[in-house]
């Protein structure tokens, strides 16, 4: 069996790679044939296991989402607890193939990786090491145009993807896709509530600095003044009058009067370990991430979930 020198001491992302499992310029135009193939080939060269049976894992990681990641890139993935180290085979496609139903391009490189199922930060840390290849809108087509293994394997050497000692805040963040700024009035914040179906809302200012949260039990507290919370009988205010208050007044009622201070955030290179103490001690369902102040993006609970223990 051929086992590449670094792999159990990986410093970039090369030391996984072994040219008995790079299929280069394949011309297999099926997505299920090639994953087929590419865990053939790891089988006969390091004997990972039950093929049939890490052919269902992968295809199962499948169906939690697209294991496409950049254009013309997929990476099929898997936690096996029958590998003891991680494994990667390569193929390239020239005239590419769907990889799965929405794709815009046609997948041209496919990065297949079996790691072990209680070494969760494996696959993330190859992510963050092949982050720079991702950057790049080419990457895909130069790939598929090399026309050797060898070329293939020194195109990810001369890429200088190092693994990183720990996973950190960045790379697992999710992008902001919406937010408010502190000069948005409450209708904004009641507006964008409705349209996101969230139950909170970051804040920033002119210059993109996190400076609070919108919260949607604050929005509540705001159409329900603290006298109500002390009433027994409910009946003098059934037609929710109180509500129709904040309706009268929502487009010169500022954020300030709602926006709480206190949230959970972490600096983008803090390791990913950080953001789960954050949360627990918190009590936070949501933690942002931040360069300084500026607001980069942020985790939710269920995404740090997926992430560390299902991606």
């Amino acid at each position: 069996m051929n086992t590449p020198q670094h792999r159990n001491n990986p410093k970039e992302f090369v030391d996984f790679l072994d040219p008995a499992d790079i299929l280069c310029q394949t011309p297999i135009a099926s997505r299920d044939e090639l994953i087929m193939e590419m865990l053939k080939r790891l089988a006969f060269n390091h004997g990972i296991g039950n093929v049939p049976a890490i052919y269902e894992a992968v295809q199962e990681r499948e169906t939690f989402g697209a294991t496409v990641v950049s254009r013309g890139i997929a990476i099929p993935h898997a936690r096996i607890s029958s590998v003891r180290t991680p494994y990667v085979a390569v193929a390239t496609i020239p005239h590419g193939l769907k990889f799965n139903g929405g794709d815009v391009a046609p997948v041209k490189l496919v990065l297949l990786v079996l790691v072990p199922k209680d070494q969760p930060s494996v696959y993330l840390r190859i992510i963050a090491a092949l982050a720079k290849i991702f950057q790049s809108e080419s990457a895909a087509d130069n790939a598929a145009g090399l026309t050797t293994t060898e070329a293939l394997v020194n195109f990810f050497r001369r890429g200088g993807l190092l693994l990183p000692n720990f996973i950190c805040a960045g790379d697992i963040m999710e992008p902001v896709t919406f937010k408010l700024h502190d000069t948005n009035s409450l209708k904004d914040a009641i507006d964008m509530f409705v349209a996101q179906n969230v139950l909170e809302i970051p804040v920033v200012d002119k210059d993109g600095d996190l400076t609070g949260v919108v919260t949607a039990d604050a929005l509540l507290r705001v159409c329900m003044p603290d006298y109500l919370l002390w009433m027994d009988d409910l009946s003098p205010i059934l037609l929710f009058e109180p509500f129709v208050n904040v309706l009268r007044n929502e487009e010169s009622t500022w954020l300030a009067e709602i926006l709480h201070h206190e949230f959970s955030a972490v600096q983008i290179d803090q390791p990913a370990i950080a953001v789960a103490e954050t949360m627990a001690k918190r009590n936070a369902s949501t933690c942002y991430v931040v360069k300084d102040k500026k607001l980069l993006g942020l985790i939710t609970l269920p995404h740090f979930l997926n992430k560390v223990l299902r991606d």
